[in-house]
């Protein structure tokens, strides 16, 4: 019988970011759900404390030369932890996957693939056995010279260089030259150099097009601009590119997503015609395992890949390296992965279906005696699938495993054996353990969040709004969507449900939102989520995001777009990779701010700009730390960390600056303020009460102004995006889409967004989420259900109408979980 000490993990005096020096007792070998609203100090516990203490502890074992090249995090403010075994952290992928990254590569199944074609393949007569990474076409050995192992070519044509012939050169006839000086630089070379910058470009001569699009020539020449009135002109050397260089280079070295996107407009992407797409060499394809080259087996469906690998025996090798694909494959099936191939591309998959990747590479790795750290397993997943996930983590358990999971799903806290939950509010005003014990126990905690919605959950409300028109979407095909003829009902909120991988993403993000920008034009009338952020904070991934394709080969017809005159699309994507993008700049208001301070007598009397106030710029930031607030601090062997600029201590401004007073405060003393703090503060001031409003309206009321955009979680961005969307002026009607707007968000959370969007359709909108949570499909106007499987087993309606008509029907697997929920008092 082990003791008290052995059979939990005792946490004593955790300060980490809001935890209020909290003593918590955890139990071992048990499944540990920690609750809490939004912000409460659920990932601060769980993570910051738990997890990295562990980690800590592991690395003083490790050799410290070694200790460098693991990356690390922050030894955490805590006291003590005893009864703390080794941990193993699956936290959820907050970055966008890339292109190069697959189903096999993130599950291991193509390291055992290669070794199976290396060692146990069919090779040509008279070839030369290969290494396995010539099998791979993210390694030189193995990939093709021609795509570097991508599959696909860019390609550049006149036509997508110079999409209307109409124009002259002056005209910018070349679309794909950059705007401003630089391709007002390229024209005035071909000026120098003879070109006739003023002919509409069809009528220069194939020889001359040939050149100035596709040349390879560098010709570097005076150049005496045209003058203008208001500019002094002096002769320069510029250097001419033709503009197929320009885009490929740009393709090639640009970190700006913007440059990158544009140039991305201006090239044709095809397969690469010496691999045919398969992105390795002749070699390699040449060898063949039960009668298939590895491109060929790697695109089977893993259901079918695991029956073509059964009739593979002959050798000791060949049997090992099969019966290892084989078990890994049984995995994925059973958590219902089976309908992917390896080569299915991560940024393809649904959040869905790579948590369950995650997952399955954990069931296989056979650890004992460790803790699990999970970050929310349960999101995007649809309720059929949380049922396979429960199995998963059971076993994990009975593996002689602890799991501590952060979780939001109601059907996985009530599963759980031991419940803490952290509150009772956010920021400030959590940061306390209320309850931990049995999840029956929950229901004496009064001062709960989680509460109400465990122990007396209640029907939510349906307005059964009656819709104003549809967009008609006819003969749609995208991935596994084949042929589909569907209505999304204008003027209500539309749930769009089914199971990971049905097509719900492809239909909304991929085809309506694709289809309702081209129809806009995007001049403005459209809006991305990123749409706001400084440029350099720019998140878009250009080249692996599934959200721009080519309506007109996707859809056979379109109807109902006149109807609308905005799109806006909000995802939970950061709103900035680093510090200095934060909730004020983001959202606007702290141009508002800035503009107060340079209004005062004594920003006057020192002849203080709006810019002076800005921590980005030089003249009133500190300049030790660069306006950040904080410098690095490198330690050798140890995790590097940063601490509090020796000279601002953490004010981001220079002494000067912060003399300046509004209303008895600082620059930095607003930036500190919450922003439930600074809608007291700013009462008075409508622009910056409206943008402050909002926010609070999303639920964010104590996060910091100057909160960096680094420290704040999915769920906190896309509401944050949401709130800088709902500020602006509204201009006829807009369609909303989301996708998943409650993952990450407690049920309390969830509840407050859903009032915000229902008041959306309420001012005459549209919205359509994607959605997984029963309660929010519930109090739907109208529900799409995709499915009814997976992949190929999916892309297809199955259900559509009201609430209670889908839940009624027998071959939707979304349909008993709706109806559980439509059947509470």
């Amino acid at each position: 019988m082990r003791g008290h000490d052995d059979a939990v993990i005792a946490v004593h005096g955790a300060r980490v970011h809001n935890l209020r020096d909290v003593d918590v007792d955890i139990p071992r070998d048990a499944l540990v759900v920690v609750t809490g609203v939004s912000g409460s100090g659920k990932s601060s516990l769980a993570f910051g404390t738990v997890y990295a203490e562990a980690q800590a502890r592991y690395l003083e074992s490790v050799a410290p030369y070694a200790r460098r090249l693991i990356e690390q995090v922050a030894v955490p403010d805590v006291r003590e932890i005893t009864g703390l075994p080794p941990a193993v952290a699956l936290q959820q992928a907050r970055g966008v996957p890339q292109s190069r990254s697959t189903v096999g590569t993130i599950t291991a199944l193509s390291n055992s693939l290669r070794m199976l074609f290396s060692r146990a393949g069919s090779y040509p007569a008279g070839a030369d056995r290969l290494d396995s990474d010539a099998f791979s076409p993210n390694t030189p050995a193995g990939a093709c010279p021609r795509c570097h192992g991508l599959g696909r070519v860019h390609e550049v044509t006149e036509a997508s260089l110079v999409p209307d012939a109409s124009l002259s050169i002056r005209d910018k006839a070349i679309a794909a030259w950059p705007g401003a000086w630089q391709g007002k630089n390229y024209r005035d070379i071909l000026a120098t150099l003879g070109y006739d910058i003023d002919r509409p470009w069809r009528e220069l001569g194939q020889a001359e097009r040939d050149w100035i699009l596709f040349t390879d020539e560098q010709p570097v020449v005076t150049v005496h601009a045209e003058r203008e009135a208001h500019r002094i002109q002096r002769p320069y050397q510029g250097t001419y590119q033709s503009a197929r260089r320009y885009v490929l280079h740009t393709l090639a070295t640009s970190q700006s997503a913007t440059l990158r996107r544009k140039a991305l407009q201006h090239v044709e992407v095809r397969p690469c015609p010496v691999c045919g797409g398969a992105g390795l060499r002749p070699e390699a394809l040449a060898v063949t395992v039960a009668g298939a080259s590895i491109a060929e087996l790697t695109a089977l469906p893993l259901t079918m890949l695991a029956a073509r690998l059964a009739a593979v025996g002959d050798g000791e090798v060949a049997r090992g390296l099969v019966a290892d694909l084989r078990a890994r494959i049984e995995v994925l099936t059973e958590l219902g992965l089976g309908y992917l191939a390896m080569n299915r591309a991560t940024p393809t998959l649904s959040s869905g279906e790579l948590q369950r990747l995650r997952l399955a590479t954990a069931l296989r790795s056979s650890l004992f005696g460790v803790v699990y750290v999970l970050d929310e397993p349960s999101a995007g997943l649809h309720p059929d699938d949380t049922a396979t996930l429960l199995g998963v983590l059971g076993r994990l358990r009975a593996a002689g495993n602890s799991l501590l999971v952060v979780e939001h799903e109601l059907d996985v806290i009530s599963s759980a054996d031991w419940l803490v939950d952290v509150g009772p509010g956010a920021g400030t005003h959590g940061g306390r353990v209320l309850y931990s014990g049995p999840p029956a126990g929950l229901e004496a905690a009064t001062d709960s969040a989680t509460r109400r919605y465990l122990v007396e959950p209640v029907r939510p409300d349906n307005r059964g709004r009656t819709r104003t028109g549809a967009i008609e979407l006819r003969g749609v095909t995208h991935h596994n969507l084949d042929g589909l003829d569907v209505d999304i009902p204008l003027g209500v909120f539309t749930a769009v449900t089914g199971v990971s991988g049905s097509g719900k993403t492809t239909l909304v993000v991929a085809v309506l939102a694709s289809a309702v920008r081209d129809h806009l034009g995007g001049s403005g009338s459209g809006s991305r989520s990123g749409e706001g952020a400084a440029p350099d904070d720019a998140t878009t991934d250009d080249e692996n995001g599934d959200d721009d394709i080519d309506t007109a080969g996707t859809i056979a017809r379109i109807g109902g777009l006149d109807a609308i005159d905005r799109l806006v699309e909000v995802d939970q994507k950061p709103i900035g990779r680093t510090p200095r993008s934060n909730l004020a700049t983001y959202t606007g208001l702290f141009d508002g701010v800035r503009k107060l301070f340079a209004a005062t007598d004594e920003a006057r009397r020192r002849g203080y700009s709006v810019g002076r106030f800005s921590f980005n710029v030089e003249g009133g930031r500190c300049p030790h730390c660069q306006g950040e607030g904080f410098v690095a601090v490198e330690l050798l062997f140890l995790p590097g960390t940063y601490s509090p600029c020796p000279l601002c201590h953490g004010a981001r401004y220079n002494p000067e600056t912060l003399q300046v007073r509004y209303r008895g405060k600082s620059i930095a003393d607003v930036l500190a303020l919450t922003v439930d703090a600074a809608t007291g503060f700013f009462a008075d001031v409508p622009g910056i009460a409206r943008s402050l409003a909002t926010l609070g309206e999303v639920g964010l009321g104590y996060l910091r102004l100057g909160q960096p955009a680094t420290e704040l979680s999915g769920g906190e961005a896309q509401r944050i995006k949401l709130a800088t969307e709902l500020q602006r002026a509204r201009r006829g009607h807009t369609l909303f889409v989301l996708d998943e707007p409650t993952t990450g968000l407690h049920p309390a959370d969830v509840d407050q967004l859903m009032r915000l969007l229902h008041s959306l359709v309420d001012a005459s909108n549209t919205v359509v989420v994607i959605e997984h949570d029963m309660d929010v499909v519930a109090g739907a106007d109208h529900v799409l259900d995709l499915g009814p499987g997976g992949g190929d087993q999916g892309g297809r309606i199955v259900a559509a109408g009201a609430p209670a008509e889908v839940a009624g029907n027998a071959a939707s697997r979304t349909a008993p979980y709706l109806q559980a929920v439509l059947d509470r008092p």
